[in-house]
């Protein structure tokens, strides 16, 4: 797991480095970090807002997690990164399981996104300290990481549905 998650923060962080490669100073570690969470926020959040009502209980299979389901999931994922990075209870728990309307869901993912901005704004100095995670200890820098790749990991979900509903995904609008 250590293995994956240090792949996937060079991937996030590559497009931060590769700018500061071009003359402009490199950004800090949790820069590069939060510019590859602020990506998979915006193309989360847009998701979120671009798929109809009607479709958020839309599951491709029985098995998995409905589009809706999926958004809240990644909500109550924030809340938990963040809150264990910050040393506060969790302030939204159980998303996924108490809310169902799209205007819920998606006020839910915009608050955890609003509630991560202050982990994701701590100074490189503080990223070395050791948190508990899951029973492991990691650093704070590899927790932000891993918000940051679980946030990914979803969005490559949630094109998917995206696209079985007929949608254009927001990432790919862009090009």
């Amino acid at each position: 797991m250590r293995k994956t998650v240090l792949l996937l923060a060079l991937l996030v962080a590559s497009p931060a480095l590769a700018q500061g490669m071009k003359g402009a100073p490199a950004p800090g570690l949790v820069e590069t970090i939060r510019t590859g969470f602020d990506y998979a926020k915006g193309y989360l959040v847009k998701s979120a807002e671009q798929m109809p009502e009607a479709d958020y209980a839309f599951k491709p299979t029985p098995e998995v997690r409905s589009f809706g389901q999926i958004i809240a999931h990644v909500a109550d994922a924030n809340y938990f990164f963040c809150s264990t990075l910050l040393g506060e209870a969790n302030p939204s728990p159980n998303v996924e399981k108490t809310k169902t309307a799209k205007a819920d869901i998606v006020a839910a993912l915009k608050g955890s996104y609003e509630y991560c901005a202050r982990a994701y704004a701590m100074p490189d100095a503080d990223t070395g300290a050791k948190v508990t995670l899951f029973g492991q200890d990691f650093t704070r820098a590899g927790v932000l990481m891993l918000g940051a790749t679980h946030n990914w990991e979803h969005y490559g979900n949630i094109v998917t549905y995206l696209r079985l509903k007929g949608q254009v995904p927001p990432s790919s609008k862009q090009m």
